[in-house]
């Protein structure tokens, strides 16, 4: 058959960042994402341009998933930050723009890029070897005994997402359940490897956000009617509920049978034998001394009524996502067949009973030992929850990163301001056996450390979207944002407390500079050993891990970017 349409050749483009409109793109990319960063972010509201569901966002994962992207290069950027967002859940948005930062400064110079490569190489390991040094100001060691660290890096997280329309006494709630939960899944008891447990979310739209807790154990949603409030339940003779917990149907039908045929005697009925069997396997469930059965799929009506009669709680549609944190809290196997299964199979609880939050109720099961917790998130709308469900899935991830790694980095245009200070003190002070390494000159490196400088001064600058100044100190490095129409005072100190981060305050005197000033660039004259103590119930807090992972995937893409020489595009 020939071809309706003749193959079109494949599209080749040569240098593909002296293109314009790659650097436009570039900058209309870059912008979109800064105006979302941070506390007074703006929302973005996304929808697929023919109707249907609108998310009102300002998370870089979703912002990304969401745009429509076509240039390859702006391809292989999001590609690399979709990435990094997948493995840590955070800093996304810091990612992203030091990376178009990056490439902008970098092209803006007139250096050959496999130089600036070699350059940038070397100025990310002065970053992480700095970042990875007792030596560095700009960390903070996370003590998980002392609640307030942990406090203070959800809270950051919480506050930076503006979409989950929280206000103050909201976030300190949220705050303090969050690190609960957390802490609920840590086990007890360990002995030889840690192996986290899980929080299961519940939804609940519609009701206060004060509303919300936690409860240690599982919340399973039942019909308005189907337990009393006070449950007639069997246990053991230690005073535990045994527990049986089914993978498979137990709904009498026949839809569980594999393909083939089936030969049936004269005067059989199938149904009748599948429900024979049913009340088989109650009859075994009861003589085992069984007190709750949990099943992922329907329990038929009759069987039901049977164990009610015998004093065990029976519970269905549990679901597939249930099933894995129900086996890991009872110590149950699920039982895939209900022809024969092994009482080797149970587990146990310490409990069961019925909670009610209007319109929904629920049977909580209560474990032995709890390392696996429910949290029960409301919201006021649909919209706000689902934002405050990813903005806690965060939070999660990052106490997860951080109990394998417990440091945090200061928050607030901080740590971008303090590492550029100390890139820039490093870069005068750089021997000549360096440069021959590297094999550049003094002015190569020094050009391309000052973009470097610029580009993570711009995601601390991308913090302010109010017209407003920011200045960097020269004695710690550190950001400071000073509101707009202000800037020709000369007693700075009347109009600022604190730093971004809120570890420093104005009390000392700082020398002031206005940031990326086409004036002397800010040197770093001292570090900053151990933050105050004093001060640590305030401080913003950024997670150690996902930075310094997000900072070398933004310099790494940017080198990428900065060593294509042609792309070759498919036209068909």
């Amino acid at each position: 058959m020939s071809r309706v349409e003749a193959k079109k050749p494949s599209l080749y483009i040569s240098e593909p960042l002296s293109e314009h409109a790659v650097h436009q793109s570039l900058s209309v990319l870059s912008g979109v994402l800064k105006s979302c960063y941070g506390p007074a972010g703006r929302l973005k509201q996304l929808h697929n341009g023919v109707g249907g569901y609108v998310c009102t966002t300002s998370q870089s994962s979703t912002v990304l998933r969401c745009l429509s992207i076509s240039h390859p290069v702006l391809k292989v950027l999001t590609a690399s930050v979709q990435n990094h967002v997948s493995r840590y859940s955070d800093c996304g948005l810091f990612t992203a723009i030091l990376c178009c930062s990056l490439i902008e400064n970098f092209t803006s110079i007139n250096i050959l890029p496999c130089t600036v490569i070699k350059i940038s190489k070397h100025l990310l390991t002065l970053c992480t070897d700095y970042l990875q040094s007792e030596a560095c100001a700009c960390r903070v060691p996370v003590d998980f005994s002392n609640l307030e660290t942990l406090f203070c890096l959800v809270r950051s997280i919480l506050t930076s997402k503006p979409a989950c329309m929280l206000r103050k006494m909201e976030v300190d709630h949220l705050t303090r359940l969050t690190v609960k939960a957390f802490l609920l899944t840590v086990p007890c008891h360990v002995e030889t490897s840690a192996v986290l447990g899980k929080c299961v979310i519940v939804p609940m739209k519609g009701r206060r956000v004060m509303d919300s807790t936690v409860f240690p154990g599982l919340l399973l949603e039942t019909t308005e009617k189907q337990f009393p409030e006070t449950l007639s339940i069997k246990r053991t003779s230690s005073d535990m509920i045994k527990v049986a917990l089914f993978c498979v149907s137990m709904s009498g039908d026949l839809s569980n049978l594999a393909e083939g045929s089936i030969t049936v005697h004269h005067r059989i009925s199938l149904e009748r034998s599948e429900l024979d069997q049913l009340l088989n396997v109650g009859k075994q469930l009861v003589n085992d001394g069984i007190g709750l059965v949990v099943c992922q799929k329907v329990i038929h009506p009759s069987l039901k009524q049977y164990l009610k009669e015998n004093h065990v709680v029976t519970v269905d549609r549990v679901g597939l996502p249930m099933m894995e944190p129900l086996s890991q809290m009872t110590g149950s196997v699920p039982i895939a067949s209900i022809h024969s299964f092994s009482p080797s199979c149970y587990g146990s609880l310490k409990d069961v009973c019925t909670v009610s939050f209007a319109p929904k109720h629920f049977v909580h099961l209560i474990p032995n030992d709890t390392f696996i917790c429910s949290l029960m998130l409301c919201n006021r709308s649909e919209t706000t929850w689902d934002e405050l469900k990813r903005v806690y899935e965060t939070a999660e991830h990052v106490l997860q990163l951080t109990i394998k790694e417990p440091l945090a980095l200061l928050g607030g245009g901080c740590s971008e301001t303090h590492l550029a200070s100390y890139i820039r003190y490093k870069s005068c002070n750089l021997p000549a056996s360096s440069l021959k390494a590297i094999d550049c000159s003094q002015t190569q490196f020094q050009l391309v450390a000052d973009a470097f400088c610029r580009s993570l001064e711009s995601v601390a600058c991308s913090l302010n979207h109010d017209d407003g100044d920011i200045f960097t100190d020269m004695v710690y490095g550190h950001c400071w944002l000073v509101p707009s129409g202000f800037s020709s005072v000369s007693n700075w100190s009347d109009l600022v407390s604190k730093c971004g981060c809120g570890i420093n305050s104005n009390t000392q005197n700082l020398n002031w500079k206005v940031l990326q000033s086409q004036f002397s660039s800010p040197l770093l004259q001292s570090c900053l050993k151990e933050p105050p103590v004093k001060a640590a119930e305030f401080l913003t807090l950024d997670c150690f891990a996902a930075k310094c992972s997000g900072l070398q995937v933004a310099v790494e893409t940017a080198n990428l970017i900065l060593d294509l020489s042609c792309i070759i595009e498919d036209q068909n």
